[in-house]
C-alpha cells in the first residue's frame, strides 16, 4: 500500500500579521514547516510528500527547507490556488502515480504525532475516510441576532484537526463534485461527507494546535521545548 501526504502551505497568514506567512516563521531557529515535514518524513507509513505553497515561496521551500534539511520524501513542490480548497485540489491532481491513501495536513500543525498519523491511517484503511478531532473544552452555543439561540450538547461535538486521510478514489470523487457544482468548504472531510461518504473520527491530541494567532507561536515554543525534553 502506498500513502502520499499533501502538506498545505499556501496560506498568507493574514491573522498573524507581518510579511512572512506563519508556516515560514521561525520557531526555535527553524521554520514551522520544518517541524511539520519532519513528522511525516519520520513516519514509516508515509511513502512520499507533496508540498503546496504560494508561487512566490516555491524557491524558499525548495532551497531553504527541503534541500537544507534533506527531506528525502518530498517529491514535488507546487504552487497552490487562491483558496485552501483550490490548493488541496491542485495537490491531489499533481500526485505521482496512484497512491492508495492520501493524507492532507496543514503546514501550521507542527505537533502532530507519528502515533496519531498511524492511527488515522489504520482507520482510513478500514473505513475509507478518517479525520483527527478532539472534544471541545468549552461549552458551545449558537447565536441569533446577538443573543444565545441554544446551547449545544457538547458530548456530540468535535473540533476537527488534520491530518485527514482518504482513499484516493473517494477524495477525487468528492473534489470533482465540489468543483463541478461550485461547492466551497474549508474542511476537506466536509466535501467527502457531502459526496455521500462516511468519515471515521479518530480522537486527536490537544497539542496538535493550528498556529493562527501570534499567541499560538508562544504556545508552540512551550510545546516544542516539552517535546525536545
Amino acid at each position: 500500500m502506498r500513502i502520499s501526504a499533501v502538506i498545505v502551505a499556501a496560506g498568507t497568514g493574514r491573522r498573524i500579521g507581518g510579511s512572512i506567512p506563519k508556516q515560514f516563521r521561525e520557531l526555535c531557529g527553524k521554520p514551522v514547516l520544518f517541524y511539520t515535514l519532519q513528522k511525516f518524513e519520520n513516519c514509516d507509513l508515509i511513502d512520499d510528500i507533496l508540498i503546496v505553497t504560494a508561487e512566490s515561496w516555491l524557491h524558499f521551500v525548495s532551497q531553504e527547507i527541503v534541500d537544507r534539511f534533506c527531506f528525502e520524501k518530498v517529491k514535488k513542490i507546487i504552487s497552490g490556488g487562491e483558496r485552501r480548497q483550490d490548493s488541496v485540489f491542485a495537490g491531489i491532481k499533481a500526485l505521482d502515480g496512484r497512491p492508495d491513501l492520501v493524507a492532507i495536513h496543514d503546514a501550521v500543525r507542527p505537533f502532530i504525532s507519528i502515533e496519531k498519523i498511524r492511527e488515522t491511517v489504520a482507520a482510513c484503511e478500514k473505513h475509507g475516510a478518517a479525520i483527527l478531532a478532539v472534544p471541545p473544552k468549552d461549552t458551545v452555543k449558537t447565536e441569533r441576532s446577538g443573543f444565545v439561540d441554544r446551547t449545544l450538547f457538547r458530548d456530540s461535538l468535535w473540533s476537527v484537526q488534520t491530518p485527514q486521510i482518504f482513499k484516493l478514489q473517494i477524495l477525487e470523487a468528492a473534489f470533482r463534485e465540489a468543483h463541478q457544482n461550485g461547492l466551497l468548504q474549508t474542511d476537506d472531510s466536509a466535501l467527502v461527507e457531502r459526496a455521500g461518504y462516511s468519515v471515521k473520527i479518530v480522537e486527536g491530541e490537544y497539542k496538535n494546535i493550528k498556529i493562527t494567532e501570534p499567541i499560538d507561536l508562544e504556545l508552540a515554543k512551550l510545546i516544542l521545548r516539552t517535546e525536545q525534553e
